[in-house]
């Protein structure tokens, strides 16, 4: 389906990571759109790479990228009123199957919603954003780590060590939770939509 809507899975050399999103997108005939706003009126989509473990079982590959870190924005707004807020509190998670480094073809394996009604959950990435924000707000952007936040992180994104830009990450335990492939221990599962298909690029 990538070489039926001409979307690269490589470019220059490396792998355009948005590519199953973008498929995904063209299928359903939804716009691209990669302002901090979410995606479709009021949901945002977002697509993450599953792997099997050595005993077969599915387990997510890598954190998930939820939106771009602007400080000035951050430091000027408490969670409610942020990007971040936006993004999480209406939002459907697809899960893939990754296969290989080569992404010759992907099998998707299920979709599921998510939004912030849950107190806990709630409470939680609130306490992860204003962390952050603390940090940046007393030390800088330079001070934040990847170690900040137990649901959700802020961590440089771009190739390389010498990338500056920054987004907020959904930690992969986060995302298993979403996908219920493992359950936080102090929240209830959520429930996943089933669907499945082949996303194939060869």
């Amino acid at each position: 389906m990538a070489d039926e809507y001409r979307i690269p899975v490589w470019k220059n050399g490396h792998e355009n990571k948005g590519w199953a999103g973008l498929v995904i997108e063209h299928y359903l005939g939804l716009p691209q759109n990669s302002r901090q706003e979410p995606d479709f009126g009021d949901w945002e989509l977002k697509v993450v790479p599953l792997r099997k473990d050595a005993q077969g079982n599915l387990r997510v590959k890598e954190s998930m990228a939820v939106t771009m870190l602007e400080p000035a924005e951050v430091v000027a707004n408490k969670f409610e009123d942020s990007h971040l807020y936006d993004k999480l509190r209406s939002m459907v998670v697809v899960s893939r199957v990754w296969e290989s480094a080569q992404e010759l073809h992907s099998m998707l394996h299920a979709a599921a919603e998510f939004d912030l009604e849950n107190p806990q959950i709630h409470s939680q990435v609130r306490d992860d954003y204003e962390t952050i924000r603390g940090q940046i707000r007393t030390h800088g952007i330079n001070s934040v780590t990847g170690d900040q936040g137990k649901l959700v992180q802020a961590r440089t994104k771009g190739r390389g060590h010498g990338s500056t830009t920054r987004a907020f990450y959904a930690r992969p335990v986060f995302v298993a939770h979403i996908l219920n492939l493992m359950k936080l221990a102090f929240i209830p599962r959520v429930k996943p939509e089933f669907v499945s298909g082949t996303v194939t690029v060869a």
